[in-house]
């Protein structure tokens, strides 16, 4: 399933990826025949039943892990090791408990080039970009407070700013929200819809929530159960910017019906596979 673009900013051409040389030998692929086509500035969101290969798609498409088959590009290069222009951020926000939050946040540019070879002399400047990123998402009175003294949804706010602090054209999300409530998860969703609005840096986010992957992206992947491939594509036609009243919309609400409805057939054709939450 792909999307018409001449220029992809992410492009999979018949991609699979079997974990090791017995499981290849055997024909036993975690993904297979992922054809994916990503504009620039597009956000995607991927979801499918638990272990159908949404994650191991993420560690394609960073570099974690080369194809078995096909072939990666992002941004016009061939993907053949760890994506540098990319920010990725996790359901655990594992933030270094002995780090205040800005020298949390700091941590990508201690330790990618070309930062850190030049971290100790712009420091003060990096340190003002972290600072300013903090106060955009709500974090201006939390900047010297360590984790431990921070909510979930707070370190989580921290999470993402650490994954943007170098300015990544592409930003990976896995589960980002999913350990938060209802209301700290939809409060996420909005800071991290105005902080696209203002980049339009690519996003591949990977839920198991269809209803935020039906409010925050301009394109939803539905994945089969293992192997995993790409079964139906769903554009997102809602209007931007959106706001949550949108959530409460029939409009809204049958497209995600209409996801689930898949994410079902899927099931029932695969005993095996996890119950979507």
């Amino acid at each position: 399933m792909s999307a018409s673009n001449t220029n992809p900013f992410v492009d999979f051409r018949d991609v699979w990826l079997a974990y090791n040389d017995d499981l290849l030998a055997r024909n036993d692929f975690a993904v297979e025949a992922i054809d994916l086509q990503v504009r620039q500035g597009e956000f995607i969101a991927i979801v499918g039943p638990s272990g159908c290969g949404k994650s191991t798609f993420m560690k394609l498409a960073t570099g974690l892990k080369s194809p078995s088959r096909g072939s990666i590009r992002v941004d016009g290069q061939p993907v053949t090791g760890p994506v540098k222009i990319s920010g990725m951020a996790f359901q655990a926000p594992s933030l270094l408990p002995w780090r205040t939050t800005v020298d949390n946040v700091l941590l990508p540019l201690e330790i990618v080039e070309p930062y850190r070879g030049q971290f100790k002399q712009r420091r003060a400047e990096y340190e003002q970009r972290a600072r300013a990123l903090l106060q955009k998402v709500g974090l201006a009175d939390y900047e010297d407070k360590y984790p431990w003294q921070l909510s979930g949804g707070m370190q989580q706010r921290a999470s993402i700013c650490r994954a943007l602090i170098h300015e990544p054209k592409m930003l990976l999300l896995d589960e980002p929200f999913g350990a938060l409530d209802a209301f700290t998860r939809e409060e996420l969703w909005c800071i991290l819809r105005d902080l696209w609005s203002e980049r339009r840096f690519n996003v591949i986010l990977v839920t198991h929530d269809l209803r935020e992957s039906v409010f925050l992206a301009d394109t939803v992947y539905v994945m089969s159960a293992r192997p995993g491939r790409f079964v139906e594509r769903r554009q997102i036609d809602l209007p931007r910017p959106r706001e949550l009243e949108v959530t409460y919309t029939r409009e809204f609400s049958d497209i995600v019906l209409e996801l689930r409805g898949h994410i079902g057939a899927i099931r029932r054709t695969s005993p095996q596979a996890e119950a979507t939450p």
